[in-house]
């Protein structure tokens, strides 16, 4: 893997850490490259429970796409590893975090927009900042369904920045700490998460994405489905067991 991005599993969590915080974290693409890579171990190793994602410094979380890498190849619509390959790097059945450890602008809001629950330093600022420079930003399309359709226009007409503040009290992000604090709170974030049955953990971050696309009956009649495996697993089994004896549960995933 490239030195551009970091990747590491500790007790069943997973970090990958962008490592070019002299260019604010921009995605080029031998970072792209290396990202996609590290996202690939994370989905196929069965012992990595939770990904955090997070960037080098205290400058910025990610800075979106490499603008001078841009500017050398006079680059006009993105090319897949950019646009399209990229957005699904992290479309696993497993939780995924952003602890957001500075600016997260452009590629760097995507990332953070991407993943499932955002940890982030108090002094962290979310923008999408294509329109400065002339971008597209097609990834924010979800960005309505998240906070709000007069939210969503005014970041992306305004290219202004929100605070980490806002952003929590928006629903976008779950965490505000001070920057010190940021490792610690991600790290115990996944660990509660890593602590649970998977297959509910799973099934619960399928039913919250695939009810966005359903109407209220038919996204509980699905519900319903997709518990059902959940209910008649081993693990569904191993739970009640586990409390009736008094000692921690030995999740299986099956």
């Amino acid at each position: 893997m490239a030195d551009e991005i970091l990747y590491e599993v500790r007790d069943g969590v997973a970090w990958l850490t962008i490592n070019r915080p002299e260019a604010r974290n921009a995605l080029n693409k031998a970072a792209r490259d290396a990202f996609r890579e590290a996202a690939e171990s994370f989905v196929a190793d069965a012992e990595a429970s939770v990904l955090v994602v997070t960037g080098a410094g205290d400058k910025a979380f990610c800075a979106g796409a490499d603008l001078k890498e841009m500017a050398d190849t006079a680059m006009k619509i993105p090319p897949r590893d950019l646009f399209l390959d990229f957005v699904r790097d992290l479309d696993t059945d497993k939780p995924t975090i952003a602890a957001v450890n500075g600016h997260a602008f452009a590629g760097g809001f995507r990332i953070a927009q991407m993943v499932d629950l955002v940890v982030s330093a108090d002094h962290a600022t979310y923008a999408i900042s294509e329109p400065k420079v002339g971008r597209g930003a097609p990834w924010a399309s979800p960005l309505g369904w998240i906070v709000g359709p007069r939210i969503a226009l005014e970041l992306l007409t305004t290219a202004q920045p929100l605070s980490a503040q806002r952003m929590y009290d928006l629903g976008f992000v779950n965490r505000v700490v001070p920057y010190d604090q940021l490792v610690d709170e991600a790290d115990k974030l996944a660990r509660a998460i890593a602590d649970n049955a998977p297959l509910s953990v799973r099934a619960g971050k399928k039913m919250v994405y695939q009810s966005a696309d359903l109407g209220i009956q038919e996204g509980f009649d699905r519900a319903v489905e997709l518990w059902e495996h959940v209910y008649l697993s081993e693990d569904g089994q191993e739970g009640p067991r586990a409390f009736r004896e008094k000692r921690r549960p030995v999740w299986k995933g099956r």
